[in-house]
């Protein structure tokens, strides 16, 4: 399993402080590496964090956009995007008003549904939540998935 899997499983439980304030000393963190402060909807960042941990620690190169926005990584990452997940993707979803969500696809289960770690999400699957956490979302509701295969 990709590096950033692990990465990711050990944030499992951070909080924003306070709640709904997109803040927090470890939420802080995400947001910084991409270049934002407290107050930004942070699950690209944390996604970013991740896979910048996992690259760091191995010595190789950071093949992500530096950038907090899910549509704007979408676009930096069409050519490695692709339809089918598996473990270790980076799911993209995008609404019609500009506004996404991202998350890794930690497992893929049966019946078109994936198992995730995302950032920014609640017990509802919302996007504007306010922790790290493990869902399970239908594939029908994903854009597209980034595969970042041999990078860690």
């Amino acid at each position: 399993m990709a590096d950033w899997i692990n990465v990711a499983q050990k944030q499992i439980g951070v909080e924003e402080y306070p709640k709904g304030s997109n803040g927090g000393k470890q939420v802080e963190v995400y947001l910084k590496a991409v270049g934002l402060g407290k107050g930004y909807a942070w699950c690209m960042a944390f996604v970013y964090w991740c896979v910048l941990q996992a690259c760091t620690a191995k010595g190789t190169k950071m093949l992500l956009k530096r950038t907090g926005g899910v549509n704007d990584q979408y676009i930096a990452c069409k050519n490695l995007a692709v339809s089918t997940p598996q473990a270790g993707d980076i799911f993209i979803m995008l609404n019609p008003n500009g506004t996404g969500h991202t998350g890794f696809v930690e497992k893929v289960l049966d019946n078109g549904i994936i198992q995730t770690i995302e950032g920014n999400t609640n017990a509802d699957g919302s996007r504007e939540g306010y922790q790290v956490a493990r869902r399970t979302r239908n594939i029908k509701t994903i854009k597209a998935y980034i595969r970042l295969n041999g990078a860690v």
